[in-house]
């Protein structure tokens, strides 16, 4: 067991003592345009043997601090962002993360913005945030976005290596989203996840406008022809009890090329099932890269 800290300035366009704004814009089509101020890290070493190394990093944005945990190889063959569901904590993940190290692949942890873990904020609550967006202040899902963008900058940052973004649930809608509005992303994973509905509600409410362009802005499905040509991998489950099996097909069929449907066994969420078929994809991508 080893322990320390190092405070690492991690900048999205260069380490510098002013650090600038972040700002968004949000276009006629509803699609969400981010440019993330650059974030300072304090990072723990929690764990280190011969095979991998937990560190708890903290991103310290100029909108509050945000908690990721990172297990990686020394020498990860690509990284994942993982946005958690609903209410998921890290404790769940422990062996899932030891179990993407031992076959090559740096996992890390976000812990959301009010998802009820060690950082601060408020559940998904699209109307509390229409009232943000109105004001021109920063709705938590955009900031959200820019904390997906962040960690994945620090992982490009420290292995040189391709990085996803893996959300299960709500979590494969923020994950959707980010790897819309960053290119550097290299591909999206979704599990047990479809469009929110918010911007078919509105719509048939007889709304238009800004609360249209919003609601249109934090549907997943809205940045499919950006992550494009990029691959898009699908996970659902038939007894899906929360988001029903037909919503995640139709989420595929939203879905540009390249793009894989996967039907894993069990109920809702990210299970060993997705893991074994997650690492079995990228094998076939990663082996002759060893």
């Amino acid at each position: 067991m080893a322990a320390g800290i190092l405070i690492v300035c991690i900048a999205l366009a260069g380490c510098t003592g002013n650090h600038s704004s972040s700002s968004y814009s949000v276009d006629s089509n509803g699609v969400l345009s981010v440019s993330c101020a650059p974030a300072t890290v304090s990072e723990e070493i929690l764990f280190k043997n011969e095979t991998y190394t937990k560190t708890k990093i903290v991103l310290h944005t100029l909108n509050g601090d945000v908690v990721t945990y990172l297990a990686a190889p020394e020498h990860p063959m690509a990284a994942i962002v993982y946005v958690p569901g609903a209410g998921e904590k890290l404790a769940g993940h422990e062996e899932r993360m030891v179990r993407y190290t031992a076959a090559g692949y740096a996992f890390l942890f976000v812990d959301i913005r009010g998802n009820g873990g060690q950082t601060p904020g408020y559940p998904f609550n699209p109307q509390r945030d229409f009232s943000l967006f109105q004001k021109g202040d920063w709705p938590q899902y955009y900031l959200t976005v820019c904390d997906l963008v962040t960690s994945r900058q620090i992982l490009s940052d420290r292995f040189g290596v391709p990085v996803y973004a893996m959300g299960s649930s709500n979590g494969g809608r923020y994950a959707a989203v980010a790897t819309g509005a960053d290119p550097d992303f290299a591909g999206y994973v979704g599990i047990s996840t479809s469009d929110w509905g918010v911007r078919d509600s509105v719509i048939q409410q007889g709304y238009s406008g800004d609360l249209v362009r919003f609601a249109t802005s934090i549907e997943p499905s809205t940045y499919f022809a950006k992550i494009s040509p990029r691959p898009v991998w699908i996970f659902h489950a038939v007894n899906d009890p929360i988001i029903p099996f037909e919503n995640g097909k139709q989420f595929f069929q939203d879905a540009h090329e390249p793009k894989t449907f996967i039907e894993f066994s069990g109920g809702h969420g990210i299970n060993t099932d997705v893991d074994d078929r997650v690492i079995m994809q990228w094998a076939q991508i990663y082996a002759t890269r060893e």
